[in-house]
């Protein structure tokens, strides 16, 4: 369970925003009481008066736990602190001075049926030492509920890399605002459900969490024109054409048209056909005024005509979603094709498209980011953590999405919601953030083991929690 809409902040952004809180007069050892008071908060709810052991390392992270065991040994609880080193001069020194119930090493502790875990938090960038990382998992494996402060020990804040940190911590509490670990990589087998609280720090950044979308009504006025035309290209695999097109249809497109060889397979009555013969057809077809916003890639094909069929596309100028085939067929050259186009375009890849359209270096926000910039285009990069990033810098992440997500033709699907969004006047990360909630949400009322076929038929439900 991941936060709808919540701020992103990498480790260096975080502590920037905790810089700039000092300078307005608010001490760190404020600071502290206000995420220990948070967290407790949380702790209190869940032990239900069992016994904690708190987790204290020698940083902040430690200073944030002693806050914790005092205030959860206040509120009636046994609290038996274990510390993995004596604390750091400063604030946490302080807290833990403040701290007069019992202590033990980190070594010596014994199992308890709630474990708070404040060993270390952001910032860790190598593995925890063998000794500790042995320790924490077993006591993390002996409790009954473990609560991470900020984050697991063991995670790589800005990559979501683990570092030592053990499967089984149940929640964590994030403070101020989420990290990239949260939402990326290993991070999302390892912090369990996300809590976010706020703890007086202002946050100010164009990376959040894809929120839940507000579609209009159509109005009195309203016509299949103004709710915009989509043109799906059909290839040489006609059922991903059609999976696109009716996801288009399904998700709020005034009027779908899918352009491709003569019509093959059954398709709902509503699905305008066009017939397109070669290259020269579908620049004449993609001229059309009343276009609103093209799908190509589903199904599309890897020969001399569906490469063809790129260029002009790639030349048109309407707005422009690029999938499957479409992203083989760009390959290396991604960026620089992308780049010299006008018109805006959307690109969803999933990791090893993406991987050979772009490659890039750090997190998987980092490397969408730099795709983004170099292509200009809007990048959904797709997978169990969604990172969606625009040339303007601007991030949506979808966390925790249904892993039975995970079978073919559900992108297609994907790519014709997007397209559908587009349609009715979105841009950049906009459509596409909406396009990945509608999609998800679908995929959510699917249930297990569906296909993409049942996935086309949830959408309308999905856009009915969303007007």
């Amino acid at each position: 369970m991941i936060p709808s809409g919540a701020p992103i902040l990498s480790a260096d952004a975080m502590r920037a925003a905790e810089e700039a809180v000092f300078a307005r007069g608010v001490s760190q050892d404020e600071l502290m009481e206000r995420a220990g008071a948070a967290v407790a908060r949380e702790a209190l709810r869940f032990a239900m008066g069992r016994p904690a052991l708190v987790l204290a390392g020698p940083g902040n992270n430690g200073g944030d736990a002693y806050v914790v065991a005092r205030l959860l040994r206040e509120a009636g609880l046994d609290v038996l602190v274990a510390a993995s080193g004596a604390p750091k001069p400063g604030a946490a020194e302080r807290m833990h001075a403040r701290w007069q119930g019992p202590t033990t090493s980190l070594y010596g502790a014994p199992v308890r049926p709630v474990v708070i875990d404040g060993l270390f938090g952001i910032g860790v960038t190598r593995p925890l030492e063998r000794s500790i990382a042995a320790v924490f998992a077993e006591l993390v494996r002996g409790a009954d509920f473990t609560l991470a402060i900020d984050l697991p020990s063991g995670m790589d804040t800005d990559s979501g890399a683990e570092l030592g940190a053990p499967r089984g911590v149940n929640a964590t509490v994030a403070l101020g605002a989420l990290k990239p670990a949260h939402l990326l990589d290993d991070g999302l087998s390892r912090c369990g459900h996300v809590l976010l609280a706020g703890i007086g720090i202002p946050v100010d950044t164009a990376w959040r969490t894809v929120s839940r979308p507000h579609l209009s009504t159509p109005g009195p006025q309203s016509h299949k024109y103004s709710r915009g035309l989509v043109a799906v290209i059909e290839g040489t695999m006609p059922g991903a054409g059609r999976l696109a097109a009716r996801a288009a249809m399904a998700s709020g497109a005034g009027y779908v048209m899918l352009a491709g060889p003569e019509p093959t397979g059954p398709a709902p009555d509503a699905l305008v056909r066009r017939t397109i013969d070669d290259a020269d057809d579908l620049a004449d077809f993609l001229a059309g005024d009343r276009i609103d916003a093209v799908v190509l890639g589903p199904g599309l094909g890897r020969d001399r005509r569906a490469e063809a069929f790129l260029r002009v596309g790639l030349a048109a100028d309407k707005p422009l979603v690029l999938d499957g085939d479409a992203l083989s067929l760009l390959g290396t050259g991604a960026a620089a094709a992308l780049a010299a186009r006008e018109a805006p375009v959307w690109v969803t890849p999933h990791g090893g498209e993406f991987d050979r359209m772009f490659g890039g270096t750090g997190s998987k926000i980092d490397r969408t980011l730099q795709a983004a910039a170099a292509s200009g285009a809007t990048v959904v990069h797709k997978g169990g953590d969604t990172v969606i990033a625009g040339p303007d810098g601007s991030v949506r992440v979808l966390a925790g999405a249904s892993p039975w997500l995970s079978t073919a033709g559900t992108g297609d699907v994907l790519a014709g919601v997007l397209g559908a969004q587009i349609g009715q006047g979105g841009s950049g990360v906009d459509p596409a953030a909406a396009a990945v909630w509608l999609h998800g949400r679908a995929a959510q009322l699917a249930g297990p083991a569906f296909f993409a076929d049942q996935l086309v038929a949830q959408l309308a439900e999905a856009c009915s929690e969303c007007l």
